[in-house]
């Protein structure tokens, strides 16, 4: 996420921006509905249809993982797959570089996608084994995609940036052990195409749209796509769908998505056992993430703030408690 200082409001700020693109000027109060964590998101209309303006600080986001991104897209919907699609700004550019009073930002427009959230459904057995076939179609193409100009990170590298993080806090020794125990485990695991290639790393309920007029399912944020392994993915749809199920349907939930993606890809069951390693590294990896957003304080701060330090720290307790525990020795070599 962003640092909290970037998490303020500034709809000045995303009219600015805007601008670099054609919009309805009769429909601005949609930036209302904004959205800011790891981007600012702001819906608009241009040409009646509902498009998002996203943009982030130079000093938050590398323009060549921006140019990655976008390059991925472009492959997947050249393949026939519903991700989200772009809007050109006036300029013809997909991403633009724009300099502002507040600073220099990088900005991109998507057009909204066909149908809802998979979070507003009822989740059926069909929706369920939909979204598991959605993510196996997801990496099939992954396997696929190597011709690139740009491409994304590794989890080599987000592991070397944790570590930058960390070096800065003295007292995070738990994260610290934590880091040295899943580096240790990741780096002896198979990287060959069957395994590892470039996946989603957020494919969550509420990033899965299902479009009830024709049965698709189209997918939207990809700016946290990282070249790992692909059970990470699985298990982070699995979290996501099971969250709030009883046990017994949570148990039928796993399977029926599972037995979608394998409608479409192959999956090795040895891998599976991974997932709570890599579990462990999601919540590294995000524990780090708001560990660096809240290391600055202000003598004065607004209640929302206030509040969103309080969901923060707790979202750091849950994530650090499995930090320094032992890797079952079959895993990792």
């Amino acid at each position: 996420m962003l640092k909290l200082k970037y998490l303020f409001d500034n709809k000045e700020l995303a009219e600015m921006i805007l601008n670099k693109w054609d919009y309805n000027q009769n429909r601005l109060d949609l930036l209302d509905y904004y959205r800011i964590s790891a981007n600012a998101v702001y819906p608009f209309e241009c040409n009646t249809q509902r498009c998002f303006l996203r943009f982030s600080p130079v000093e938050e986001r590398a323009i060549k993982a921006v140019q990655a991104e976008l390059e991925y897209i472009r492959f997947l919907r050249s393949e026939g797959y519903p991700a989200v699609d772009t809007v050109l700004s006036r300029s013809g550019k997909e991403l633009e570089y724009v300099e502002t009073s507040w600073g220099n930002y990088l900005a991109v427009v998507f057009k909204g996608v066909p149908g809802k959230p998979l979070t507003t459904f009822p989740l059926t057995d069909s929706l369920i084994f939909g979204y598991g076939q959605a993510l196996g179609r997801l990496h099939t193409l992954s396997r696929k995609y190597n011709n690139f100009k740009n491409k994304r990170v590794s989890w080599r590298e987000q592991f070397d940036w944790v570590r930058n993080v960390l070096d800065n806090y003295p007292g995070e020794s738990p994260a610290k052990k934590e880091a040295e125990i899943l580096q240790y485990c990741l780096e002896r695991l198979p990287v060959s195409a069957e395994y590892y290639g470039l996946i989603h790393y957020d494919f969550e309920l509420d990033n899965v749209f299902f479009d009830e007029t024709n049965g698709s399912f189209h997918v939207i944020d990809f700016d946290d796509a990282v070249y790992h392994w692909f059970v990470l993915d699985i298990e982070q749809s699995l979290d996501s769908l099971v969250e709030d199920m009883p046990q017994e349907r949570a148990a039928e939930a796993r399977h029926l998505f599972l037995e979608g993606y394998r409608s479409i890809a192959p999956m090795d069951e040895s891998m599976l056992s991974l997932m709570p390693v890599l579990k462990r590294y999601k919540n590294l990896y995000g524990y780090v993430r708001i560990l660096r957003s809240v290391k600055e304080h202000w003598e004065y701060e607004p209640e929302w703030m206030t509040e969103l330090r309080v969901k923060l720290n707790t979202s750091m307790v849950k994530r650090a408690k499995d930090f320094g525990k032992s890797v079952p020795s079959d895993i990792g070599g």
